[in-house]
């Protein structure tokens, strides 16, 4: 919940699916961001567990909000590996 700088050049961003039991097992993503800041050095900014549905837009969007929220307000280059989703939500 760390204020974050206003500008990273560069964000790297990706997800794994892990199982996870919540009564039955069921796979769920589990995203990660890391940025490098204008002083070339890295800054963790975060792991999210989302729901059920994968990595979709939507899923996308709410950890995108989430890191706007806290203060991120440009990012100069986002680096991800094909990750569904994340075209629209950036869009």
């Amino acid at each position: 919940a760390r204020p974050l700088d206003r500008v990273y050049p560069v964000v790297f961003i990706d997800c794994i699916n892990v199982k996870i039991r919540e009564g039955r097992v069921a796979d769920r993503p589990v995203c990660m961001a890391l940025a490098v800041t204008a002083e070339g050095h890295r800054d963790f900014l975060g792991l999210r567990a989302g729901g059920e549905g994968g990595e979709g837009a939507k899923h996308w969007l709410r950890v995108l909000t989430v890191l706007r929220n806290r203060g991120i307000e440009d990012v100069l280059m986002l680096v991800c590996d094909g990750l569904k989703g994340l075209p629209d939500a950036v869009g």
